[in-house]
């Protein structure tokens, strides 16, 4: 028998594991006395059943409305809840028999709480379908045992995180509590509680068992006209291309036949970038080893809560009388050559690689140094770029989902992400916000970049149990993509953020360049770390729930916009042309508001869904015809218009608007020039004075005003120059060629240096937009938000008879009376809030923060959150008014304001140049 204490004496001294973004490799040299045994912990597997060598459990059908491949927990929960929304012909295609990929070996925690009300909702559903709902369909148990789950806190910043995570949880009701040392000690008597801060205890956590958790669905799902499918493996997936060259899927390949089909779920988990690549569709994860060693049986350790000791990266998950050790490492094994024939295989542990969880493991729970290890299990796992799930249409192949990726969370997160794909695949689109799980989320341009996949992959694993800070940003997959201003920027003391691949501004530095440099694995893999690393540094300072060192940096960027002015360089947004003899129509169906009155005018609109929610918040200017043609004017016939859109989010609306132009068979193109354009915005009381000097036209209200456009000279250079505000300032956005953007930039500082003018980033346009009320796009406003909810009914042409997406459902809204509504607080008493505080109104919850900063300009702490009536009934602005409030922030509950319209120039006076 091999005990954790000799493993232990047989590694070499190394150095305690380490939160936060200082990890560190932990080398051990492996020893004798380590068990060879391999075998997960479960009574019972389907590995016994499996049927390799024989043929498929049942002959395939001709056709089918949906096929779903992969029978691990993604595959069954989505065929269940297919069939239990009532879709008939529905098949899943298992190469070898159910769970035998990396199903069922998992671990099978399911912790309730999470920093994102998204997977809170998630996982709730998850525990009712194993917990309650298929017992009640089928009579049989799934294997689900509720012991609770023990958050491990060691330090002030780890136990404020379990703070947030607890406010957060009163929202949706889910039980919590902070525990004392001695309480926690009181709970868990084994437990070593004398470096702790405190715990976060849920005590209806749990555990859950994969065989029987996915045997029990699929029998609900057959019993309800679903066909369930073993031994199966496929060889091809046909697409074609319909008549407007739109890729589809036809068919999905078998050696025992072919299943006519229009739509195929990818939930192959490791396999599934090579069942991408049969429809040419790329699948964005790597395969690594993911491992946890069982325990021999520990007296008193029975009915004990799942540990998460984060802070040591480990976890311990009650295995009966024994414990299941296990977590994430600095050094994971990548599965460089994925096997098509692995089924319920196990690797060996790779006790160099695992044994920096032990030590951690022992200084939790003492008793384990004389322990023995009963079996090692070490099994394959996919892992994503964000440490997120692959959902969603693959933008490449119409009919193509993907439901893979999960992280080895795919037992907890299948319940609730079953249902969204199944949702996604009747309806066109999820019934929750799932677009931090969406493939769209990410730039085409990235998905099949290997580099940026293995870096990112192994950097969010890596730090998979890192306190989630508001202002963390990767050092992984940096400098994909740059914009023309980078290295003039960067010279100037750029502090970068990446968003969608592209570095863009977050904030500017007094002390001068800080580069981002290529990724150095930690020092992993015999990467050598960096030395001085000043960008790392400066994200490190900023690794708080209190106000950040750089505050008054980011402070003096926003009063200067306030009261001279700022340049911004926004790059890094989306650049659509919309053209084509159909143009118009598709402009009228796809955007809430009137673009179509004349060339010249620049309008803030939505693109919503059918269900009226919103998928993007955009300008969209109406242009004519280019004479010479550039990535400024465009040829085209019929009509055309300019889109910017969001940066981050610029693959979701490319994918959004051509999929309804394809589902509505028009004769128009969008066209991409992005990449082709640069994006200079100057605002600010001084700006019109200072680009007077820069610009050949007259920028006086009367000539030049607010929300309208026209290609103008700048330094000799054409650009289109646009009089907008993102900030609640007075003006414009010069929309100039890639090659004239420093020429453009240096004439404009030049003009400004008399004024006072400065570089400002994101980081401040962040809190001078929510000073001004302006929204963010999944942050305050989201696909499962109406306009009407979010106070954006001014954006809808509800007035005029012009029929556009989602106008029925915000009919139906009007008429009926929102439910909930978007509030904006303030809070006196100078505290950060960053999201997910709990909103109390006359002594209730009644929503969440979704996004907060401070507002320099009022001196104060801006919160937006949805706010429901506890009765029920709809919430006007005179239910909004009438309360009294309080914001929850880590436990403690601070006096807040609602306003119902903006506290910084409420009459919208200074973006028309009224000071």
């Amino acid at each position: 028998m091999a005990y954790l204490s000799a493993v232990v004496r047989r590694t070499a001294s190394r150095q305690m594991p380490a939160s936060g973004r200082n990890i560190r490799l932990r080398r051990f040299s492996s020893g004798a006395g380590q068990t060879t045994e391999k075998s997960v912990p479960y009574h019972k597997t389907l590995k016994e059943e499996s049927s390799q060598g024989k043929g498929p459990t049942r002959p395939l059908p001709k056709s089918a409305n949906v096929v779903v491949v992969g029978g691990g927990s993604l595959g069954c929960q989505t065929i269940y809840h297919l069939a239990r929304m009532g879709v008939s012909d529905v098949v899943l295609l298992e190469r070898d028999r159910l769970t035998s990929g990396t199903t069922w070996h998992t671990a099978g925690l399911l912790w309730q709480l999470r920093p994102s009300d998204v997977e809170v909702e998630l996982l709730a559903h998850t525990r009712n379908v194993v917990s309650r709902d298929l017992e009640e369909e089928t009579g049989l148990h799934t294997g689900w045992i509720q012991n609770g789950g023990l958050f491990i806190a060691s330090n002030k910043q780890r136990l404020d995180e379990y703070k947030r995570l607890m406010s957060l949880g009163k929202v949706y009701g889910i039980e919590s509590y902070v525990l004392s040392p001695a309480e926690t000690k009181d709970l868990y008597p084994h437990m070593n509680v004398d470096d702790l801060y405190g715990t976060l205890y849920v005590p209806k956590d749990g555990t859950m068992d994969p065989a029987g958790t996915c045997t029990t669905l699929t029998r609900a799902a057959t019993a309800r006209g679903a066909s369930v499918i073993e031994n199966c493996p496929v060889t091809g997936i046909q697409v074609r291309a319909d008549d407007l060259g739109v890729q589809r899927v036809t068919a999905v390949e078998t050696n025992y036949g072919t299943i006519q089909t229009p739509c195929v779920v990818n939930c192959a988990g490791v396999w599934a970038r090579a069942l991408g690549q049969m429809a040419d569709v790329n699948v964005p994860l790597v395969a690594m080893h993911h491992a946890y060693v069982v325990t021999e049986r520990i007296e008193g350790i029975q009915n004990m809560p799942n540990v998460r000791d984060h802070d040591a990266s480990v976890y311990l998950r009650l295995q009966g009388d024994a414990l299941s050790v296990g977590g994430y490492e600095s050094n994971p094994i990548f599965w460089e050559e994925v096997s098509e024939k692995f089924a319920f295989g196990l690797f060996d542990l790779d006790w160099d690689v695992f044994m920096q969880h032990i030590e951690g493991a022992i200084n939790r729970v003492p008793v384990l140094e004389k322990t023995g290890i009963k079996s090692t299990v070490c099994g394959p796992e996919s892992f994503t770029a964000d440490h997120k799930p692959l959902m969603g249409e693959a933008p490449e192949v119409r009919g193509f989902f993907l439901g893979c990726g999960f992280n080895s969370a795919g037992m907890m997160l299948g319940g609730g992400c079953g249902k969204e794909l199944a949702h996604w695949i009747i309806h066109g689109r999820p019934e929750k916000d799932m677009y931090g799980y969406d493939i769209r989320r990410f730039h085409r341009s990235l998905t099949a970049n290997n580099r940026w996949i293995r870096e990112r992959s192994h950097e969010s694993y890596a730090k998979n149990y890192s306190v989630v800070f508001p202002y963390d940003e990767p050092l992984a997959g940096r400098n994909m993509r740059r914009d023309p201003l980078h290295e003039e920027l960067l010279q100037q003391g750029c502090v970068y953020q990446e968003r969608h691949g592209w570095e863009r501004p977050g904030w500017f530095n007094p002390r001068g360049a800080a580069p981002v440099l290529d990724y150095d694995y930690y020092g992993a893999y015999n990467q050598k770390p960096h030395g001085s690393y000043l960008y790392n540094q400066l994200l490190g300072d900023e690794y708080t729930f209190d106000f950040p060192p750089h505050h008054d940096i980011i402070k003096n960027e926003c009063l200067t916009c306030r009261n001279a002015l700022a340049v911004f360089d926004m790059s890094y947004f989306g650049k659509f042309y919309l053209v084509g003899p159909e143009a118009r129509k598709a402009a009228n169906w796809l955007f809430t508001a009137d673009v179509s009155k004349s060339p010249g005018l620049t309008v803030y609109t939505c693109m919503l869904n059918k269900s009226g929610g919103v998928e993007s918040d955009l300008t969209v200017s109406q242009i004519s015809p280019g004479t010479q043609v550039s990535s400024l004017t465009p040829a085209f016939e019929g009509d055309g218009y300019y889109l910017a859109v969001g940066g981050a989010v610029a693959q979701h609306n490319w994918s959004h608007i051509t999929t309804v132009l394809q589902d509505m068979r028009l004769q128009c193109k969008l066209v991409d020039c992005s990449e082709e354009l640069g994006m200079i915005s100057i605002q600010g009381p001084a700006s019109r004075m200072v680009l007077q000097e820069v610009l050949d036209a007259d920028l006086s209200n009367e000539a030049f005003p607010f929300s309208s456009h026209k290609l103008v000279k700048a330094a000799g250079c054409t650009v289109r120059a646009m009089r907008l505000s993102f900030v609640g300032e007075m003006g414009w956005e010069l929309h100039v060629p890639k090659q004239d953007c420093v020429r453009v930039y240096r004439a404009v500082m030049k003009a400004g240096a008399g004024h006072g003018i400065t570089n400002a980033g994101y980081r401040a346009i962040d809190s001078l937009s929510i000073e001004k009320g302006y929204r963010h796009w999944h942050a305050d406003l989201r696909p499962d938000d109406s306009p009407l909810e979010a106070g954006l009914a001014f954006t809808c042409k509800l007035k005029s008879s012009i029929p556009f997406l989602g106008r029925e459902a915000l009919e139906t809204q009007k008429a009926t009376g929102v439910l909930r509504r978007l509030v904006c607080f303030t809070i006196d008493e100078k505290v950060p809030m960053f999201g997910l505080e709990a909103i109390w109104r006359n002594g209730k919850v009644v929503g969440h923060i979704r996004r907060a900063d401070f507002g320099f300009a009022i001196n104060k702490t801006i919160a937006y959150g949805y706010i429901r009536n506890p009765d029920g009934g709809p919430v006007s602005l005179e239910f909004v008014k009438s309360g009294d409030y309080m914001l929850e922030r880590m436990g403690a509950t601070y006096p807040a304001t609602a306003h119902t319209k903006s506290p910084f120039d409420p009459e919208n006076r200074r973006v028309k140049g009224i000071y």
